[in-house]
């Protein structure tokens, strides 16, 4: 069983570094990376040269598109990493993500004990506490009203068969696309794996390291990338036909952690809620809220 590592990267230089020593030290080794390289410049050639790696590494360039393109974004670049990629299971870290030593063993490990098609961990900070998100506890299988809670895209791995039976990410959903739903591409293709009939399996101890997103702190450009990130989740929702009750649900949530943050006078956290719930409203209700987008 081999393991195909596909990461696209914009922008990111030292944090490519320090992810590759990360997978330096891991007990498995049959994998390979290819970093799916969005940039203009050279930073990512300057990055490999000043390092030789001991494990296959595939450079493969593919410049953003200009804006408005449908050439763009995190998606876009995942699916050109996949189609170049030569492993039995799919993975698809962040650039700036790290890995503990034993985790893709932790991973394989799960594919043979458990014959799921879908393996799927949670983000953590170097203590092992969860980051980024309400995580699920425990191990064990899951269905469609669990995927936002035990699917983040930088610790998910699928069957390249899966994948590819689903056509991979859709292109319009995740950082960079060039639409507004800005978020939740991985849980929309495990959806849509799902739909088909794969099988996917949680467990709380298959975890990496990620930065930690800082919410108390909400300037212009935070508000509009949390409001993105809204309108992914509810777009994804919308799109996979969850049911209006199981989405309301994930903005009630978002409504009430605003008023609680208001009443304990956490203002930055309160602005956090709100342009989560008004993303989430927005990308639920898209065809009202954003007609002329849909209409391209």
């Amino acid at each position: 069983m081999r393991i195909s590592l596909v990461m696209a990267t914009l922008g990111r230089s030292k944090e490519i570094a320090l992810m590759l020593d990360s997978l330096e030290t891991q007990t498995f080794r049959d994998f390979e990376v290819l970093i799916v390289d969005q940039n203009a410049d050279d930073r990512v050639a300057g990055v490999l040269a000043a390092k030789p790696r001991p494990f296959p590494i595939q450079h493969v360039r593919a410049p953003a598109g200009p804006a408005g393109s449908k050439q763009r974004g995190a998606s876009w670049a995942r699916n050109i990493g996949a189609r170049c990629a030569g492993g039995d299971i799919l993975g698809f870290p962040d650039d700036d993500c790290t890995y503990p030593p034993h985790f893709l063993e932790k991973v394989v490990e799960t594919f043979e004990n458990t014959g799921a098609d879908i393996v799927n961990g949670r983000a953590a900070d170097e203590t092992g506490r969860s980051i980024n998100g309400r995580f699920a506890t425990g191990a064990r299988w899951t269905g469609p009203k669990d995927v936002f809670r035990t699917v983040i895209e930088w610790v998910s791995f699928c069957k390249r068969s899966a994948f590819e039976a689903v056509g991979g990410y859709d292109e319009n959903v995740g950082a960079g696309a060039p639409t507004p739903w800005q978020s939740c591409e991985g849980p929309d293709v495990m959806l849509r794996m799902m739909a088909k009939g794969y099988r996917a399996y949680y467990d709380q101890d298959i975890y990496g390291h990620h930065p930690e997103m800082v919410i108390d702190i909400q300037d212009a450009h935070m508000q509009q990338k949390v409001r993105g990130y809204g309108r992914g989740m509810g777009y994804v929702l919308a799109k996979n036909r969850l049911g209006l009750g199981y989405s309301l649900n994930y903005m009630a949530r978002s409504l009430g952690g605003c008023l609680v943050s208001l009443a304990k006078g956490r203002r930055g956290r309160a602005i956090y809620y709100m342009n989560t719930l008004t993303g989430r409203v927005e990308g639920f209700f898209w065809r009202f809220a954003f007609r002329r987008v849909s209409n391209k």
